[in-house]
């Protein structure tokens, strides 16, 4: 069968990996840190790449994830709440984990243990389903939701993330999502040629908290070489149904990504690390600081559910 599904583990870290033999196409997920993409390799003209830029060991996971967050599913919410602090229907809320700036940053599910509750393989897709049952497990989000991630890999080199968000407490909770994977494609980001539909971009205070206002940005709205520029921001897209939110490809080495999403990711958080090795595009259904601001925030009923869905499809070219 083309399609297939294999468990292993890699240098500390235990791994499901979707195969498509076909194209020489794996994708490796690591359930027990988040449900986290660790990889994605295509088999690329100079042979196998992966294109996420992943942890070295389990070691370098365990000292690094909580720093970078590289590959992490952000949920209750994306990216920063200011202060580590909220108001939700009149109560002031103070998250228990904070980075070093004391803001809240990239949810609560980052290093929780997913189950496995479905794998599937037909001759189209593989297809894995994991979930964790969050129960007000920090005084900052005193509420009981769960958290479903369908990981399916489909013909020519796609990958469909589906997030599942479900509210099993007696309350109306707050709630967003997002992704943060690290791409690399070359070996540095300079070499890459970038395209995104922006809007507009969200003005950031220094804190990287947005301030309510939207610039003008069309920088990348044609495809070009990326260079040397330098982002931490976050963008408001316009994309067409179906069309991409994104383009990143590396001429040198002949591989693209584009990224599709539906209509409950309408930001784009892009952010160069120092090393510029890789670059983080993570699709967000909320602004930063959405507790605080409302940007995107989406207030879940009890029993009531919201899935969103990402994919990321992967061309391979020929180089000279």
């Amino acid at each position: 069968m083309r399609f297939r599904i294999t468990h292993s583990s890699q240098k500390g870290i235990g791994l499901l990996n979707l195969h498509d033999d076909e194209l020489s196409c794996i994708v490796s997920i690591a359930p027990e840190f988040g449900g986290m993409l660790h990889a994605f390799t295509v088999n690329a003209p100079n042979g196998p790449v992966n294109i996420i830029n992943n942890y070295a060991n389990k070691a370098a996971l365990d000292q690094e994830l909580s720093l970078s967050y590289k590959s992490s599913k952000l949920s209750p919410f994306p990216c920063r709440i200011e202060n580590g602090s909220y108001q939700w229907q009149g109560i002031s809320y103070q998250f228990a984990n904070r980075f070093p700036d004391g803001s809240a940053i990239h949810g609560l599910l980052f290093n929780k243990n997913f189950e496995i509750r479905e794998q599937n393989t037909t001759a189209f897709f593989s297809s894995v389903l994991l979930d964790y049952d969050f129960n007000a497990e920090d005084p900052g989000y005193p509420f009981h939701y769960t958290c479903q991630i369908r990981y399916t890999l489909l013909p020519g080199n796609t990958l469909q993330i589906q997030t599942t968000l479900t509210n099993k407490d007696t309350r109306p909770i707050p709630i967003a999502d997002g992704w943060h994977p690290y791409f690399q494609l070359s070996d540095t980001v300079n070499n890459c040629w970038l395209r995104f539909p922006a809007k507009g971009m969200l003005e950031f205070s220094d804190k990287l908290i947005p301030t309510g206002k939207i610039l003008p940005y069309q920088e990348f709205n044609a495809n070009k070489p990326f260079g040397a520029t330098v982002l931490d921001n976050c963008f408001l897209i316009d994309a067409a149904a179906g069309q991409p939110v994104c383009e990143l490809s590396a001429p040198e080495s002949g591989i693209s990504i584009r990224f599709i999403t539906d209509e409950s990711y309408p930001y784009l958080q892009l952010y160069t690390p120092p090393d510029r090795k890789s670059i983080a595009i993570e699709n967000l259904s909320a602004a930063p600081n959405c507790f605080n601001n409302g940007i995107g925030l989406v207030e879940l009923a009890p029993d009531e559910t919201k899935t969103m869905t990402v994919h990321y499809s992967v061309q391979i070219n020929e180089t000279n």
